[in-house]
């Protein structure tokens, strides 16, 4: 009844259907269940079950009922997939430990929980902490990518700081993301700072406030600031804005190899590696 009830409910948000716990789900799939006809089945040897064999059932030691269901979910437990998002991913290697070992410790709730609230909780860290890179252009190309050991030949420009940003900048990140721009400024006093924004799908309005308030203070110390690659809702933003008013169409560029030769073209730079 609980069951129905939650899936009947669960239907008006897209939830998926529940139909019991993992090692129901094990046992059915071992006895080679495919569609939801099984449930039905499951249903009515439940029903069977408790109306002729509970009697006999219940003399059982609970020892013996649980290596059933031990039995029935180790299949449950494949290291390999372990070690196949470790491969890959190392966050959410982390997540499966810990949802494993909290069900493994708690329970299987308990456990899940504790898991959604880690991977929430490092989904957050992701947000708020933004990447910011320092840009070089690929020699004889128009391929602009972080600065690295990597490609030690990529080239710069005297005077000119390229910055790319990624990911949603607002009230949460805004004043962290200013935290690594300022030490970039500070190292290679470019008289034009270059934010490339192609990776930023959404400014929020306090994001937008400590923009301006930089670039405001960046003018008063000779330092330009100009944006590139704003996606059209950042775009509309800025433009409503005074931020807007004060870069106008000289200041804003349709992709980082625009701005590039605009700079080149005013200031008569050459790149260097």
């Amino acid at each position: 009844l609980a069951t129905g009830l939650a899936n009947a409910a669960g239907a008006f948000f897209g939830a998926m259907p529940a139909g019991g716990g993992t090692t129901q789900t094990a046992v059915n799939r071992l006895a080679g269940a495919c569609t939801q006809l099984s449930a039905l089945v499951t249903a009515g040897s439940a029903l069977v079950t408790m109306l002729l064999l509970a009697p006999l059932i219940e003399l059982m030691p609970e020892a013996t009922l649980a290596a059933v269901v031990i039995v029935y979910s180790i299949g449950l437990i494949k290291p390999a997939e372990f070690r196949a998002i470790l491969e890959v991913r190392r966050m959410e290697f982390i997540w499966a430990i810990v949802a494993f070992v909290g069900v493994v410790l708690l329970g299987t709730l308990q456990g899940m929980l504790i898991a959604i609230t880690v991977s929430l909780a490092s989904l957050l860290y992701q947000q708020v902490n933004c990447p910011v890179y320092v840009l070089g252009r690929m020699p004889g190309t128009n391929v602009f990518r972080p600065l690295s050991d990597e490609h030690p030949d990529d080239e710069t420009f005297p005077g000119l700081l390229l910055v790319r940003l990624e990911g949603r900048i607002f009230f949460a990140n805004a004043e962290q993301v200013a935290d690594q721009i300022r030490p970039l400024i500070a190292d290679a006093q470019p008289s034009v700072l270059v934010l490339d924004l192609s990776g930023v799908p959404d400014l929020e309005y306090t994001a937008l406030k400590t923009l301006t308030a930089a670039e405001r203070r960046q003018s008063r110390q000779n330092v330009s600031i100009w944006l590139v690659g704003l996606t059209p809702r950042v775009s509309a933003v800025v433009e409503q804005s005074s931020l807007g008013e004060a870069l106008g169409s000289d200041r804003v560029f349709f992709n980082l190899e625009l701005a590039v030769a605009k700079y080149q073209e005013t200031l008569g730079t050459t790149p260097r590696a």
